[in-house]
């Protein structure tokens, strides 16, 4: 009997997912199997079973298609039948005599963003089999299955799929190759619909994606109006070293995208860069840049196209290397022209290397998996000082100048949210992000286990900032900043907006980069423990009036006796103590293990609780008789608590209402839960080491009465 797999949910999922990323998980030679799907064990099953693959993740229906424009009422897919291309012509072919940037012609679909980073990839056969893997073909072991691997932010992923293509009126309905027999881009294309929902989700993007999810690189852009001197040079060394280049037309207007200039470039299209030549014309030096429209087709008609006059004045033998006649969508132009006609260039480097100047050098990386939730960690950018600080801090050391007898340091910050294509179904799409870097104060330097407050934020100027917030999947500046310590701290425009993101930090010079986080701290206040004969009469009058003839207080009457006291209070917010609250009380104050409070057990949880209330009046700021998610981070601090980001945001998540507001009965809770956590490790931890080790009836008996 084969054990079936348990698959961990929740906080659990997540830990388990950490620990395998810990582990190598994820990285260049160990891809993550998406959905689990492992592709040699697929394929050998079906192969064993002697049909072809059938992916059910990913089915040949509507849904996989698209949700609005692709969604099955579309007249767009109306007709659409899924065909392998066994079926479409008689010899199909996965690659036919290497991959080339003719392999890859736009369907009707706008993801040329996509199709131009696959053209830059076939530029450089090292990264193209890393995204499609050697050994597929339409021949040898033939069964309908193929798989491709991408970069997802921050860890490599393999994407199974069969190979039952959208057809409509008898051709592919999105990319296919100039020749219609090749079909290793259609496929390539669906594993990446497959990872991202749907084909639908690939619709408009930028160019940089597709480099980054092909290569794990980190995309620079250059506006070409502000072009810097030396930037046919950088394009030159960033060709040379396998960089993928892609370039854009803004548009003014909705009209405007994909209008096609009187020279026939066309606007908010993305073309791939793919080489620079120097050449001799009429005695001068001519810089001439190679582009390539993914249509595979409608080619620039100035100086410098295929058949202008320009190549007549050319050293024959230049002219033969260079010039290509044809209409496969690639063509030559003018350095200047390419300055003047396009708006933006987009420079993917695999390695981040320095672009300043010809010597190659491999740059220090840290990459960091953070998030922003609503209640705790979504802050907002600088506008909004009351939550800022709340967002997660990651703090870097520049140690090393770029060159001797120089101050500063140069280092590369890119932000990236994470999923935001997948969430379009739900009607979400990319948040607007951006990051501000601050110096550390002298006080905190050297230190890691402090997150700065609001007080830092309101009276410190930040160092340097990304140059904008802006709703795309990723925002990075190049920064030079003296040496010394610094804070980034990433951050959505608004608060109260949620996303997952990946902080990435290259810096020319090692450097070292940590999460600024406070330590976990749990240092609540000892409340005295009298003897029975000093507690105050009036307090065990009460006492015996309450616990009835067994001298001692159950759950149920330590709940009737709390909401009675509680709905005293008009100044606060609460639905009551629930059984379950009381009974973690109890679990705390419980000395006997009798399930019930004694005189001075229940004194000193009532003098806990008259503590609590204390704390919480003095947190709930505008008086509404609650706390914000805001406030309970500060209000927790000061009952004794540090928390980090994450462990805070779990107790957002389990003890706010639906409108992040902190009512009294979960702050008592949590307050009990917490401690109850802490002594318990504590009282376990014997040599103080900070770990324990339990077996599984250990671990179930502490969870399940905790």
């Amino acid at each position: 009997m084969v054990d079936e797999r348990i698959c961990a949910t929740g906080i659990a999922a997540r830990l388990r997912s950490q620990w395998d990323r810990d582990e190598g998980l994820g990285q260049n030679h160990n891809a993550v199997k998406f959905l689990g799907q492992d592709y040699q064990s697929l394929k050998s099953q079906t192969l064993r079973s002697g049909r072809l693959f059938e992916d059910n993740l990913f089915p040949c229906a509507s849904s996989s298609l698209g949700f609005n424009e692709l969604g099955p009422r579309s007249s767009k897919t109306q007709g659409v039948r899924w065909m392998r291309p066994t079926e479409i012509c008689k010899r199909p072919e996965f690659i036919v005599d290497g991959a080339t940037r003719t392999d890859i012609c736009q369907g009707a679909l706008g993801d040329c963003w996509l199709l131009a980073a696959i053209a830059s990839l076939t530029l450089n056969d090292d990264l193209l089999h890393r995204v499609v893997p050697h050994g597929q073909s339409f021949r040898d072991g033939y069964c309908g299955i193929f798989h491709f691997q991408f970069w997802q932010f921050g860890e490599w992923v393999d994407v199974v799929i069969d190979d039952r293509l959208p057809v409509k009126d008898g051709k592919l309905l999105f990319v296919h190759s100039a020749e219609g027999t090749e079909f290793w881009s259609a496929l390539l294309e669906k594993a990446y619909a497959k990872l991202n929902g749907c084909y639908e989700a690939l619709s408009g993007g930028s160019t940089s994606e597709g480099f980054e999810d092909f290569t794990g690189g980190v995309t620079e852009m250059y506006e070409l109006r502000k072009a810097p001197s030396d930037l046919f040079s950088i394009i030159g060394r960033a060709i040379e070293r396998g960089s993928l280049l892609g370039c854009s037309i803004d548009i003014s207007s909705s009209m405007d995208m994909e209008a096609v200039t009187f020279k026939k470039l066309v606007k908010g299209h993305a073309y791939s860069v793919t080489a620079v030549y120097e050449v001799v014309y009429r005695g001068n030096m001519t810089k001439l840049v190679r582009i390539r429209n993914p249509w595979g087709e409608v080619e620039w008609t100035g100086p410098w196209s295929d058949d202008s006059r320009e190549w007549d004045s050319v050293d024959r033998g230049v002219r033969g290397q260079l010039q290509n006649r044809s209409e496969d969508g690639e063509f030559w132009m003018s350095f200047s022209d390419f300055l003047r006609e396009f708006t933006r260039l987009e420079i993917c480097n695999l390695t981040a290397d320095a672009l300043q100047n010809s010597q190659l050098k491999k740059w220090s990386t840290s990459l960091y998996q953070g998030e922003w939730r609503r209640g705790s960690t979504a802050g907002g950018c600088r506008n909004y000082p009351a939550t800022f600080w709340l967002n997660p801090q990651f703090k870097l050391a520049l140690q090393h100048p770029d060159a001797p007898g120089q101050r500063d340091c140069t280092f590369l910050v890119a932000l990236m949210q994470k999923d935001r294509r997948k969430k379009r179904r739900e009607g979400k799409d990319m948040e607007t992000i951006g990051f501000a870097v601050y110096e550390v104060p002298n006080e905190f330097k050297g230190r890691s286990g402090v997150h700065l407050k609001r007080d830092f934020f309101l009276t410190h100027a930040s160092s340097a900032r990304s140059e904008l917030f802006i709703n795309l999947r990723e925002v990075s500046s190049r920064l030079r900043l003296p040496a010394g310590e610094y804070i980034i701290v990433p951050s959505t425009f608004e608060p109260h907006k949620e996303a997952d993101f990946v902080l990435r930090v290259f810096s020319e010079k090692p450097a070292n980069s940590e999460e600024l986080d406070d330590d976990v701290i749990a240092e609540p206040q000892s409340e005295t423990v009298l003897d029975e004969s000093q507690i105050d009469d009036g307090f065990k009058n009460l006492f015996r009036q309450l616990a009835g003839a067994d001298m001692e207080i159950s759950v149920l009457e330590l709940q009737t006796i709390l909401n009675r006291i509680i709905s005293k209070h008009k100044d606060l917010k609460t639905d009551g103590f629930s059984k379950e609250a009381c009974r973690s009380m109890i679990n705390l104050m419980d000395n006997d293990g009798s399930g019930k409070l004694g005189l001075t057990e229940f004194h000193i949880l009532w003098e806990k609780i008259k503590r609590y209330l204390t704390i919480f009046r003095q947190f709930d700021l505008d008086k509404s008789g609650t706390m914000s998610s805001y406030e309970m981070r500060m209000a927790l601090e000061s009952a004794g608590f540090k928390l980090t980001n994450h462990l805070f945001q779990l107790i957002i998540l389990r003890y706010t209402e639906a409108d992040m507001s902190v009512d009294f009965d979960n702050f008592v809770t949590c307050l009990v839960r917490l401690e109850t956590m802490f002594k318990t490790f504590h009282s376990m931890d014997t040599d103080k080491d900070g770990q324990i080790s339990l077996n599984f009836f250990q671990w179930i008996t502490l969870t399940m009465f905790a």
